[in-house]
């Protein structure tokens, strides 16, 4: 009887937790429309609000166009982003150009990007 109880327990949580990750929003429709309409975001490896940035996205991240400018070592910073004269991460451009720095949420991204949010 008692491995019946805990079999039922067992089932209960795994249900209840399995379920729960099926409720994130998958934004990999967003992320690519980003990339499609020339979105770019510029940080650092070592920046923890560039890898809060990511872990917005979960999975759909490796859509997003991404470019690394710190250098090994944080020995400096990338050609790149120096040529463009990013001071700050993370840092979005935008197709026209416009640059925002700091953490954006899915609602400004969409707003200055035209992508719908799912």
């Amino acid at each position: 009887m008692k491995w019946l109880f805990l079999l039922i327990f067992l089932l209960f949580f795994v249900i209840l937790f399995g379920g729960c990750s099926s409720l994130k929003k998958d934004y990999g429709s967003f992320a690519k429309c980003l990339t499609e309409n020339g979105v770019k975001m510029y940080g650092a490896y070592w920046c923890p609000v560039c890898k809060q940035q990511e872990e917005m996205f979960g999975k759909s991240w490796q859509y997003v166009n991404y470019t690394e400018c710190s250098l090994p070592n944080r020995a400096g910073q990338t050609t790149i982003c120096s040529s463009l004269g990013i001071t700050g991460y993370p840092t979005w451009e935008f197709k026209e150009g416009t640059m925002i720095p700091g953490k954006l949420s899915f609602k400004q991204l969409s707003q200055n990007s035209n992508c719908a949010l799912p």
